[in-house]
């Protein structure tokens, strides 16, 4: 069985009942079920700039460095 999966990224916060609360609601219809998968710094709250270093140094994004993905160049789109 082939199950095709789809990702959404939102953001939200923890309550002290320890549930998730997203800051909007999502794109999707429900009732429907969900796998969730919940991101934290382990020390507090980073930053977006934290955000932004870590996703930048995250190895799944490494193929983004690839010659093959350079489509774009200096005279693409408006100064």
């Amino acid at each position: 069985m082939n199950i095709t999966m789809k990702a959404i990224e939102e953001t939200g916060f923890i309550d002290q009942s320890r549930r998730l609360q997203l800051d909007r609601p999502l794109p999707i219809e429900g009732p429907r079920r969900v796998r969730v998968i919940v991101l934290y710094a382990a020390d507090g709250d980073l930053d977006e700039r934290e955000w932004l270093q870590a996703a930048a140094g995250n190895p799944a994004f490494a193929s983004l460095n690839e010659p093959q993905e350079d489509i774009y160049s200096l005279a693409d789109g408006k100064p």
